[in-house]
């Protein structure tokens, strides 16, 4: 098994002013030391999931097609090679069998940008272009970054969301997260995640660079989604130009990049955030099908000229073999807790981590081999927001009025859902899966799931649907 790793508490920075009222941190709380051997873009793991539900043959053929060296654009040393545990191996099989993931594995994958005022030598057909263009490398800022454990003890897969301006140490020095990458790659990265988490174990790494996920959308012949708002930008000195409609929509590789890069609006990276794990799960479901088969050399065309990973294609295809055997309801998608920073503190507009919901999380969803069961919480102090998408005031008021009647007071309606939806969603923003669970069977509708898509500051999020209108009968 994967050895101890442990990160020192003096690490984290310590509050610099009074957490808000709406902070999400537990007063007082403290860092214990980790207990556990443990082992953005999120594309690249379960949109290839469906590579893997072909047969074991065709893994076979593929594995044989491939070297099973780690596909590194870069040679990592050997001080970064032993930040990631590479002692235990994560997967057996060969041959005729497809590989079989033996043991749970952390993934950090991290989705970058580099434009050609970051690189000291633009590539001669970029130069005089009169714009600050993409440039296909690994050595910039991590603008987006997913943790994701591959549990074949729980059946579990977790995405964990890092905000990329979250404030915290990298390389003793307080500043955002998405610095480490650009610093000192993937293992200062990893370092700086771990610290972070407290001591959770990185086993392998993904760099997937903005190029990258276009071409990996365009092989996996695009995605729909539904485009919870008008979405327009421009930036000339980038040609940078997003320019999306509200409504459910088909995405190719241009159109989803620009769904997945737009973060100007009220909530910034957070809302982005929000928006990919959307679709995260669109791209999942539509695409473990196994018609995936057909689009094979594409697809592995792509992740070799737009892929940085340590991970072996063993390795790999056993992660793929996984993925496609877990069950929607088993893939749970949370974001680092925390608070924005208040702008008359800071210079920077920053994420502040709240450790003690950070430890909570930790706990249960990386901890040492089963899920951790929490406990269900006082009807009372549980923060319900509604997102209604019936388009029905009367299903709105009638189920906060049977909420109240439960003993669920801190309730609030939020802003409507462009999307309609069939089927209601009791949403865990902060991966409170148990109290999820407990209001779904109460109100005897829809379906519990851990995602951060619902509303900021609330613990459960209800995203209404037809399900409760159908029950409510005439009273419509």
């Amino acid at each position: 098994m994967s050895s101890r790793k442990t990160r020192p508490s003096a690490m984290r920075p310590q509050p610099q002013h009074p957490q808000p009222p709406t902070s999400w941190s537990r007063a007082g709380a403290k860092r214990k030391p980790s207990r556990w051997r443990l082992p953005r873009v999120i594309g690249i793991s379960v949109a290839l999931a469906g590579v893997a539900s072909v047969s074991a043959m065709a893994g076979a053929l593929l594995a044989v097609s491939l070297s099973s060296t780690p596909l590194l654009h870069q040679q990592l040393t050997a001080d970064d090679a032993n930040v990631f545990n590479n002692d235990d191996p994560i997967s057996s099989g060969g041959n005729l069998r497809l590989p079989r993931l033996t043991r749970p594995v952390n993934i950090l994958v991290l989705g970058i940008k580099v434009l050609t005022s970051d690189v000291d030598e633009v590539p001669p057909e970029l130069r005089n272009l009169g714009y600050h263009a993409l440039v296909n490398s690994f050595e910039g800022l991590s603008d987006s970054m997913l943790l994701l454990r591959f549990n074949p003890q729980t059946g579990q897969l977790v995405v964990l969301s890092l905000p990329r301006d979250t404030r915290t140490y990298v390389r003793g020095r307080l500043t955002k997260l998405n610095e480490a990458n650009a610093h000192g790659g993937p293992a200062l990265a990893a370092e700086s995640v771990s610290d972070l988490l407290g001591g959770v174990a990185i086993d392998r790494y993904v760099r997937i660079n903005v190029q990258g996920v276009e071409k990996l959308i365009d092989a996996l012949g695009g995605v729909t989604v539904t485009v919870p708002q008008d979405m327009r930008y421009q930036d000339d000195s980038q040609h940078l130009y997003i320019n999306l409609k509200a409504g459910e929509q088909h995405l190719d590789g241009n159109k989803a990049l620009q769904f997945l890069r737009f973060r100007y609006d009220a909530h910034g990276d957070i809302g982005r955030i929000q928006r990919q794990q959307m679709f995260m799960r669109s791209l999942a479901e539509q695409t473990i099908n196994p018609a995936t088969i057909a689009r094979l050399p594409k697809i592995l065309s792509v992740v070799q000229s737009n892929v940085d990973t340590n991970l072996s294609v063993e390795e790999l295809l056993a992660l793929l073999g996984y993925a496609s055997q877990v069950n929607r309801s088993n893939v749970q998608m949370l974001m680092l807790p925390g608070n924005f920073s208040n702008p008359n503190e800071y210079s920077l507009s920053y994420w502040l981590p709240s450790y003690g919901d950070i430890d909570t999380m930790v706990d249960q969803y990386f901890g040492f081999g089963t899920q951790t069961v929490a406990t269900t919480r006082d009807p009372s102090r549980v923060r319900i927001a509604i997102q209604d998408s019936t388009n029905s005031s009367v299903a709105v008021q009638a189920l906060t009025k049977t909420l109240r009647d439960s003993g669920y007071s801190n309730i609030s309606v939020a802003r409507s859902l462009q999307e309609p939806l069939p089927i209601s969603r009791i949403v865990a923003q902060r991966g409170d899966m148990a109290t999820a669970e407990m209001v779904q069977r109460f109100l005897g509708i829809g379906e519990a799931r851990v995602e951060s898509t619902g509303v900021l500051n609330s613990d459960i999020t209800i995203q209404l649907g037809q399900d409760w209108s159908q029950g409510l009968g005439e009273a419509l």
